[in-house]
C-alpha cells in the first residue's frame, strides 16, 4: 500500500525509515514542499517519493507526524474538506517547541481535537508513545519485537494500522476506542507515553 506522511521532522523521518524496510511506498511530506526532501529520499531509499502536502493526504492511509502547533495550517494545505473514510493515523502530542508548554484542551482527549480537524477520517491514534529514535531503530530485537500502542473507533481502521505495524516489524497492541486508549496514550497524562515494551517471542 502507499502511505502519506505529512511531517517531514524526525518522527515522520522515523516512520518512512520502517515503513520503506518494509516495503512500503511512502509519500513524505512538509510545508517546504518536495524539493526540500531530495536528501532526505536519498538516504532512505527508492520506497520513498517526496511530495506536496495534499498529495499525501490523498493516499488510503496518512500519518498526521507534525508538531501540534502546525496542525491546523497542515489540515489547509492537505485541502481535503471530506477525508471519506480514509485511515489518518494521529502520532502528535499536545506540546511542542519551542517552549514545550501543554496545550490545554479543555479536559478533551487530544486525538478528539484532531478528528475535528479531519471530518469524515477513520482516525487512529498510534506512534505517540515512543522517541523518534526509538521508532526508526530496527523494532526486532533478541530479546522480542517493539510494542506500538494504537487506539480508535473504527475497528476496521485500527485492524488496517495493527496489520500495517506488525508488518514493519512492530507488535501491535489494540487499546480500543478513543475515549480509553487515547488517554492512556496521551502526553502528557497518560501512563504509556515513554515506556518501551517488548513482546516477547
Amino acid at each position: 500500500m502507499r502511505i502519506g506522511i505529512i511531517g517531514a521532522g524526525a518522527l515522520g523521518q522515523a516512520l518512512a525509515v520502517r515503513f520503506v524496510a518494509a516495503g512500503e511506498e511512502v509519500l513524505l511530506s512538509d510545508s517546504r514542499g518536495p524539493r526540500s526532501l531530495r536528501e532526505v529520499a536519498d538516504s532512505i531509499g527508492p520506497g520513498l517519493t517526496p511530495a506536496t502536502v495534499a498529495a499525501a493526504a490523498g493516499e488510503e492511509i496518512v500519518v498526521l507526524a507534525v508538531p501540534w502547533r502546525e496542525l491546523t495550517d497542515v489540515v489547509v494545505a492537505a485541502d481535503v474538506s471530506d477525508w471519506q473514510e480514509r485511515v489518518v493515523i494521529d502520532a502528535t502530542n499536545p506540546l511542542g517547541p519551542p517552549d514545550f508548554r501543554v496545550v490545554d484542551l479543555q479536559g478533551r482527549p487530544s486525538s478528539e481535537v484532531v478528528a475535528g480537524l479531519v471530518p469524515g477520517a477513520r482516525l487512529v491514534k498510534a506512534f505517540n508513545t515512543l522517541a523518534p529514535a526509538v521508532l526508526g531503530a530496527d523494532p526486532r530485537t533478541p530479546a522480542g519485537r517493539r510494542v506500538i500502542f494504537l487506539s480508535g473507533d473504527h475497528a476496521g481502521a485500527n485492524n488496517r494500522v495493527a496489520r500495517l505495524v506488525e508488518h514493519a516489524g512492530w507488535a501491535a497492541v489494540d487499546l480500543g476506542r478513543l475515549a480509553d486508549g487515547g488517554r492512556l496514550q496521551q502526553f502528557p497524562g497518560g501512563p504509556l507515553p515513554t515506556l518501551s515494551l517488548l513482546l516477547q517471542p
